[in-house]
């Protein structure tokens, strides 16, 4: 797995903050993978938030 793009929320195609694209695009993995392991994980909405805050948008 090499990492090619920056971590950035992209613009398009993001359902809510675009955290889980952004990090799906960073790792070059499926979208909706990421998407089903942070619900089968419990990810939280305040640690959803904090990427929100801490990851910058395109």
């Amino acid at each position: 797995m090499s990492i090619n793009t920056p971590l950035r929320r992209p613009r398009d195609g993001r359902w809510i903050g675009g955290v889980c694209l952004g990090l799906a695009e960073h790792f070059n993995i499926n979208v909706t993978l990421v998407r089903i392991l942070t619900v089968l994980l419990g990810v939280s909405l305040v640690a959803y938030v904090v990427a929100w805050v801490l990851i910058p948008s395109e």
